[in-house]
This record gives structure tokens, C-alpha cells and sequence, in this order.
């Protein structure tokens, strides 16, 4: 049996057509994912970051401060207390840290908190969930197919014979020309 080019375009399109309403989900977490990611700005988009201060008794020791710090609403759970030096210690927060001034009695404290959407939607895209890996793939060569058939579909002057070879070798050079002057 021949496949004629009509046939061959026919197949095309409707692969093209269904594997993309497969995609779509998946299109849309490496899509926001990756534009998250694109604006980090030096900080990880995961997590929110809290900072504060807190007032307690000056000259504290240790077990003094854990037990100031557990009669205070609002803050996250106090882990551990370690010396730094004779004025510092540190403490140890749920998702951060802070700093005791034994002299003032501040702690200055920095904590960060998950932002489940995209903290779920970065692990997908970075392949740490388990299994992934082959949704990620999938996806991958599906992309693949999309722009090898998607070159195929268009007949005639706005197909590849047409304009759309323009769009093609534009497509081609953008990449190359970031490769080759950055």
C-alpha cells in the first residue's frame, strides 16, 4: 500500500490535533514553570520569605530563649539554639534562622515557607517527582513531532514552499545567533 502525500498530511494532522490536546496540561506546567523560572531574581519562586524581628529579655541563655520564643503567637517553631560567640547565638527556625543579641534581646529572623503550586509545578519540571522522568520524555518527543509535522501541514504559499520557510530558517538562526554572540 502507497501513501500518498495526501494521505501521509492527513495523518499528520489528526496525530498533531490529538497529541496536542494530550499535551496540554502538560504543556502548561513546563510553560509556567519555566517562565517562574525564567524571573527568579535570586531567590528561589517556591518559597516565600519572611523576615522579622522579635523583642525578648536581654542575657538569655539558651533554654531561657526557647522558652521566650514559645510564648510568643504568629512564628514559626523553634528548632535548636546554638552559641555563636559571647553576644550571638543562633536559632534555629521551621524553614529558617534567626540571630539572638544577648545585649538587645532582638532576634532578627529570616523563615521560608513553601508555596505549594509552584513548588509542585518546579519539582515536574526539574524531574523530581518519582516517574516523571518518562511523562517528561514523552513530552519532549512529543515536542519534537509537533514542530516536524506541524512543517508538513500547510500546503502552498503560506506552507513551507511559501512563507513559512522564512519562519523556519528565522526560527533556526534565532537560536544560533544566541548560541554564537553570548
Amino acid at each position: 500500500m502507497k501513501l500518498s502525500s495526501k494521505k501521509i498530511r492527513k495523518w499528520l494532522r489528526i496525530l498533531h490535533r490529538d497529541l496536542g490536546y494530550l499535551m496540554v496540561g502538560i504543556s502548561l506546567i513546563y510553560g509556567v514553570s519555566g517562565y517562574i523560572m525564567n524571573h527568579i531574581n535570586g531567590s528561589d519562586p517556591a518559597f516565600k520569605q519572611e523576615e522579622g524581628s522579635i523583642q525578648i529579655d536581654k542575657n538569655l541563655n539558651t533554654n531561657e530563649i526557647i522558652q521566650a520564643w514559645k510564648n510568643i503567637d504568629d512564628i514559626p517553631e523553634i528548632k535548636r539554639v546554638l552559641i555563636l560567640d559571647d553576644s550571638h547565638y543562633r536559632v534555629m527556625l521551621d524553614g529558617g534562622l534567626g540571630i539572638y543579641e544577648v545585649n538587645s534581646g532582638i532576634i532578627d529572623y529570616k523563615c521560608n515557607t513553601k508555596k505549594p503550586i509552584v513548588y509542585f509545578i518546579n519539582k515536574l519540571h526539574y524531574n523530581k517527582v518519582k516517574y516523571w522522568i518518562w511523562i517528561g520524555d514523552i513530552f519532549a518527543f512529543s515536542l519534537i513531532f509537533f514542530a516536524l509535522s506541524g512543517i508538513f501541514l500547510v500546503k502552498g504559499s503560506k506552507g513551507l514552499s511559501g512563507s513559512g520557510k522564512w519562519y523556519l530558517i528565522a526560527g533556526i538562526i534565532i537560536p544560533l545567533l544566541f548560541l554564537f554572540w553570548i
